[in-house]
């Protein structure tokens, strides 16, 4: 039996995505990071935008560029996702019928900015839904923006709805949304990891993804020359607040997000060691180096070892045997 159903048999499995969402706006950035993902071997998944990318008044040339790239040969892994407008927008409905019917079998994902319900989630879902029929793909994954106060009173429902694979913080409209009672210095670092409302909506958001197994996507850092700020950033998403996957708006910033987010060597030379001594065990409780594992740690290096997968480690075949 695979390690995955003997280990969460009666457990909600995991989602797994790559560790770093890259946002393109425009036509050189968007080719210029396809070819990046390409030369990474698709250890990050990229997001061309729409909402922010299209000049006002080109949405629709805009949008038929989008649909051009994701079908063409430039898109070796099918790991492109789109922003588009959000459901208020004139050019929301727009965006989807121009994007979907053709490229739905290619898109990794659809990104929904500026929700402030569970009920517009799931009636911009019907929306999506109606524009895959052609293409009979009825299980588009949806990614969600929490930028607003209203999605982050919802962030469970939202987080609940099976469509929905991911929820993103976006800090930078979510800090704007307070009028200037949380200071600008809320949105970069140090502190966007010090100030309480800001940190209440990262934990909120996580624990709301983590509860329904969700992939929770940690926000940008606005600092573009300096990666060990990146880096830093993406450390104390995930040490601190559980994140596991983040933005980046530069290319620049990718490698150091990887590095940051993956696994280290160390802990996958453990979790090989751990796991391959309890499928010798039939999966029961093992010592390993004086201290005890059970299913609950094994689920943990499990995920180590996916994690590391993603993010193109080079592996050993007997960690690849456990996967």
């Amino acid at each position: 039996m695979h390690p995955s159903l003997v280990l969460f048999q009666d457990q909600l499995q995991p989602v797994f995505l790559p560790v770093c969402d890259h946002y393109a706006g425009s036509e050189k950035l968007m080719r210029k990071s396809m070819a990046l993902q390409h030369e990474l071997n698709a250890s990050f998944d990229i997001t061309f935008d729409c909402e922010d990318g299209a000049a006002a008044g080109n949405e629709i040339a805009h949008a038929r560029l989008v649909t051009e790239l994701i079908n063409s040969e430039d898109n070796r892994f099918n790991r492109i996702g789109v922003r588009v407008h959000d459901v208020h927008h004139p050019a929301f409905e727009q965006d989807l019928s121009l994007i979907l019917p053709t490229t739905a079998d290619r898109l990794a994902y659809l990104v929904l900015p500026k929700v402030s319900s569970a009920d517009q989630v799931k009636h911009a879902i019907q929306r999506i839904k109606f524009h895959t029929q052609a293409s009979k793909r009825d299980n588009l994954p949806v990614h969600v923006l929490i930028e607003t106060h209203a999605a982050l009173a919802q962030v469970d429902q939202i987080a609940a709805l099976p469509e929905v694979e991911c929820l993103s913080f976006g800090i930078m409209d979510f800090v704007s949304a307070h009028y200037g009672a949380i200071p600008s210095s809320a949105m970069r670092s140090p502190g966007q990891f010090s100030h309480p409302l800001v940190m209440r909506a990262k934990l909120e958001i996580a624990a709301a993804c983590h509860r329904y197994g969700k992939i929770p996507s940690h926000n940008v850092t606005t600092e573009i020359k300096d990666t060990a700020i990146v880096a830093g950033d993406a450390n104390r998403a995930f040490l601190e607040c559980g994140y596991t996957r983040m933005w980046s708006i530069h290319p620049d910033q990718i490698k150091p997000i990887i590095k940051a987010l993956s696994p280290r060597s160390a802990e996958i030379n453990e979790a090989i060691c751990i796991l391959n001594s309890a499928k010798q065990n039939a999966w029961g409780p093992i010592q390993y180096n004086g201290r005890l594992h059970d299913r609950a740690s094994y689920r943990y290096y499990w995920t180590v070892l996916k994690r590391a997968q993603l993010s193109q480690a080079a592996l050993p075949e007997a960690a690849q045997e456990l996967l």
